[in-house]
C-alpha cells in the first residue's frame, strides 16, 4: 500500500487564543504567520489589589515606584515585577511579595513544632518538620532522665534510641538556624519532649491560606464535651497538630509530693515512655470531633488557631446536639463543614 506523505499544518501559537477569529484588521502578525517578540509579553494585571491571584510568570505591574519582594523577580529585558509562584499578592507600603498557597514550613527561632523521628545518629536526631531540610536534635538539647544536669557520656549515646526512636512525635522549639534553612531543635522543658495518648493530624502551616497560624499561644488544654474530661491540643507552627488525652504533668503529681527525688522519679518514669494510657470511649471521641474541627477550618481557608478551635468544638458539639445521632455525630466533612466554616464567619 502507497504512503502519502501530506505537507505539515502551521502550528497554531500558544499565546495568541484568537488566531482562529479571522481578522483582517488589529492584527499583529505578518504574512508568514510571526509573532513578534513584543507580543509574547506576559498579561499584565488591570488593577493591583492584595486579593489578586496570580500565576508564574504574570507580570504583577510594571510601575517602577513598587518594590519586589518575595515570590517576584525582575528580568532584564522587561522591568515589571512578575510573579515566581501561584498565589495571592501581598502589598505593604511600597513592597510587593506573593503568598504562595501551598509552600513549605519555614523555620523561625523560637517556633513551636511538632515532627516525626526519621533517622537516629552517633549525637543526634533527624526530625521531619514539614521543612525542606530535616531539622536536627542534638542530644545535649535534651532533658535527661530525673532532670540531672550533667555532660552527656557515652553511656548515653550507646542509649540514644531509648529516649526517641524512628516513628516518634514529639513536640520540640526551634533554637537555632543554619545559613542553608537548616534548623536545630531543643526540648529542654517539661512542656517540651516524646507525645503520646492522641492522633496526630498534618494541615497546612504557614505557607499561605488557610492552616495553622502563628499566635499567643499554641498549646492550651481544654474541657471537652459530654463527660469527657480534658485534652491537650497543640499547634505546630509547622502545619502539624496534636490532640491528645491530658494527663498531669510530673510537675503538678511532684507537686502533691514532698522532695525533689519524687519529682525526679515521676519524670524518669514518663517522660520517654512510649506507652499510651487507658483512652476512655467518650474522650476518644471528643478527640475526633476535634480533629473534625481542624479538618474544616483548613478545608474552608479559615485560620487555625485556639480562638478559632475552641469556637469551632462548641459550634460542633451544638450541630451534633441537633443531629439524629446525638452526640456520637462527629463527622464535619462536605456539606456539615461548610455549615461550621459559615457559623464561624458569621459570629
Amino acid at each position: 500500500m502507497p504512503i502519502t506523505i501530506l505537507a505539515p499544518k502551521p502550528s497554531r501559537h500558544i499565546n495568541d487564543p484568537e488566531q482562529d477569529v479571522s481578522s483582517d484588521s488589529g492584527s499583529d502578525a505578518d504574512v508568514d504567520g510571526d509573532v513578534p517578540m513584543t507580543s509574547l509579553r506576559p498579561p499584565k494585571r488591570a488593577r493591583l489589589t492584595t486579593t489578586d491571584m496570580v500565576t508564574p510568570g504574570e507580570v504583577i505591574t510594571d510601575d517602577p515606584q513598587w518594590m519586589r519582594g518575595h515570590g517576584t523577580y525582575v528580568t532584564p529585558t522587561i522591568t515589571a515585577i512578575v510573579s515566581s509562584v501561584a498565589g495571592t499578592v501581598s502589598r505593604t507600603n511600597k513592597l510587593l511579595s506573593v503568598r504562595p498557597l501551598r509552600a513549605r514550613y519555614t523555620p523561625e527561632v523560637g517556633d513551636l513544632v511538632v515532627g516525626r523521628i526519621v533517622e537516629v545518629q552517633a549525637k543526634r536526631w533527624r526530625v521531619d518538620v514539614g521543612s525542606t531540610q530535616l531539622a536536627g536534635l542534638p542530644l545535649s538539647a535534651i532533658n535527661l532522665p530525673g532532670g540531672i544536669l550533667r555532660k552527656r557520656t557515652e553511656t548515653d549515646e550507646l542509649q540514644i534510641r531509648t529516649f526517641f526512636a524512628e516513628g516518634d512525635l514529639l513536640v520540640a522549639e526551634v533554637q537555632q538556624l543554619f545559613g542553608d534553612g537548616g534548623a536545630v531543635l531543643h526540648t529542654r522543658s517539661l512542656k517540651y519532649g516524646k507525645l503520646r495518648n492522641g492522633v496526630f493530624v498534618a494541615v497546612s502551616g504557614v505557607g499561605g491560606g488557610g492552616g495553622v497560624v502563628r499566635s499567643r499561644r499554641q498549646v492550651w488544654t481544654m474541657d471537652a464535651a459530654n463527660g469527657a474530661g480534658q485534652i491537650d491540643v497543640v499547634l505546630g507552627v509547622n502545619g502539624y497538630v496534636w490532640i491528645s488525652k491530658h494527663v498531669e504533668t510530673p510537675e503538678a503529681e511532684a507537686g502533691k509530693a514532698a522532695g525533689i527525688t519524687n519529682m525526679e522519679e515521676s519524670v524518669s518514669t514518663t517522660m520517654y515512655s512510649s506507652q499510651n494510657d487507658r483512652i476512655e470511649v467518650e474522650t476518644m471521641r471528643e478527640i475526633a470531633r476535634l480533629r473534625g474541627v481542624v479538618t474544616a477550618l483548613v478545608e474552608n481557608g479559615l485560620r487555625v488557631d485556639e480562638d478559632m478551635v475552641v469556637r469551632g468544638y462548641h459550634e460542633a458539639v451544638e450541630m451534633a446536639m441537633v443531629s439524629t445521632e446525638g452526640p456520637d455525630d462527629i463527622y464535619l466533612g462536605g456539606e456539615r463543614g461548610e455549615q461550621l466554616a459559615a457559623a464561624l464567619r458569621g459570629a
